[in-house]
């Protein structure tokens, strides 16, 4: 089997693509130091518009609008994503399983313009007050897919004669899931918690379609600033937002990475 070496062409390709990525966030970060108030003027190293951001009571209400959604919405895709890719794995074919699917994963590919037109619909046909809520549902709509994906791929490596052995001692299957299977696949659960708080926290489109006043997310309000021109403090305020995604990513990648470890071990001891 040939091996594929590493050419200049294909150092510069990989270069290139990682400039193209990577150095428009870090022109954010390294501007969000700036001194002066011009964003494309160099005023020398200052740290004034992260205490700017203190004192700035809309953003700080935005972020803590956001930081609620993205826990709310989190949980309760957490919880049926779970579900969801359990029923998938566990329960084989039944009826309406390709339907089931269809409308799992639906979200995942459909525009997300589309997704938020159609809840806005939604949402007014059934005459709800668009707000916090209404955000969270379609927070929740978008990512329970991607936890469902991340689940389904951790159970259907999962090892079934241990569910079979707690359920030959006696375990209700209730029981079993709580006490075998839950635990075994928590590392899963746990990246795609993160994974869709990650997802949930990051939304402009979904929440630009349904927020009502009072519920202002941190990205809705920063693409408001940032229409007006932009400023060192919004780049403050988005060099935080990607250091916090950033450590949720990683926390995510060091879960999912542990999971591999401990699925290689019991193989191993197999």
């Amino acid at each position: 089997m040939r091996r594929s070496r590493f050419t200049w062409f294909n150092g510069v390709a990989l270069a290139l693509g990682l400039a193209f990525l990577y150095v428009p966030l870090a022109l954010v970060v390294l501007y969000s130091f700036n001194g002066s108030r011009l964003v494309t003027v160099w005023g020398g190293f200052s740290t004034r518009w992260y205490g700017a951001l203190l004192a700035n009571e809309p953003l700080k209400e935005a972020a803590w609008t956001s930081l609620k959604i993205a826990v709310a919405s989190s949980a309760l895709a957490t919880l049926l994503g779970t579900l969801a890719a359990y029923a998938l794995v566990r329960h084989g074919r039944f009826r309406s399983r390709t339907l089931f699917t269809g409308m799992l994963y639906a979200p995942m590919v459909m525009p997300e313009v589309i997704t938020g037109l159609s809840l806005l619909l939604l949402f007014v046909a059934l005459g709800l007050e668009r707000g916090f809520w209404t955000v969270t549902v379609a927070h929740t709509t978008l990512t329970l897919a991607f936890v469902a994906v991340v689940v389904q791929a951790r159970l259907v490596d999962l090892d079934r004669t241990l569910e079979e052995a707690a359920a030959d001692l006696g375990a209700q299957p209730v029981a079993a899931f709580l006490t075998v299977t839950l635990p075994l696949i928590a590392p899963a659960v746990g990246a795609g918690f993160l994974l869709a708080f990650t997802l949930s926290f990051d939304d402009l489109v979904l929440a630009s379609f349904t927020s009502g006043p009072g519920s202002t997310t941190l990205p809705m309000l920063i693409y408001s600033s940032v229409r007006l021109g932009v400023t060192p403090e919004i780049n403050a305020a988005s060099s935080l937002m990607m250091g916090f995604v950033a450590m949720l990513l990683l926390a995510a990648a060091v879960m999912s990475r542990r999971r591999g470890r401990g699925a290689a071990v019991r193989s191993g001891r197999g």
